[in-house]
């Protein structure tokens, strides 16, 4: 895949769109954060390829289902929710997500949501994070219980 950019990444598209022309540049990462990252990033291309694919990401609210017995429904508004946030961290839908450009996506969508924040606009992270908490929160009170 060439490099990001508005063209081919949501959250250069998003930055963009709000006038911002925020950049990605390897300098500006520590080499602690850039080893995090990459090993993040294969905890999630299950099939060791190099490439993440949007049905790899889909396979955790799956695992919802298997640990903590979550329902169709709740299965699906995680898959969602996934689908969403993994679409902004640069998951295409058909060709995926390069290794390579695996860093650069993170920054930029971390940028995308610095700009959502000050924009008071809703955040990809919260998203996620709703469905997630929606799922272990048993009781529907706005807590989760251990």
């Amino acid at each position: 895949m060439p490099g990001l950019d508005e063209t081919n990444n949501e959250s250069y598209r998003y930055l963009r769109s709000v006038g911002n022309t925020w950049q990605y540049n390897v300098e500006d990462l520590h080499p602690k954060m850039l080893s995090r990252l990459y090993k993040r990033f294969d905890t999630f291309d299950l099939d060791s390829d190099e490439k993440m694919e949007m049905e790899e990401v889909l396979y955790w609210p799956d695992r919802m289902r298997q640990l903590v017995n979550a329902t169709d429904e709740q299965v699906e508004k995680m898959r969602e929710a996934v689908r969403i946030f993994f679409l902004n961290k640069g998951v295409h839908p058909v060709n995926g997500l390069t290794r390579e450009n695996w860093v650069e996506s993170n920054r930029v969508f971390a940028e995308a949501e610095r700009d959502r924040e000050r924009r008071g606009e809703p955040s990809m992270i919260a998203l996620l994070s709703n469905a997630y908490y929606d799922v272990l929160d048993d009781d529907g009170d706005g807590t989760v219980d251990v």
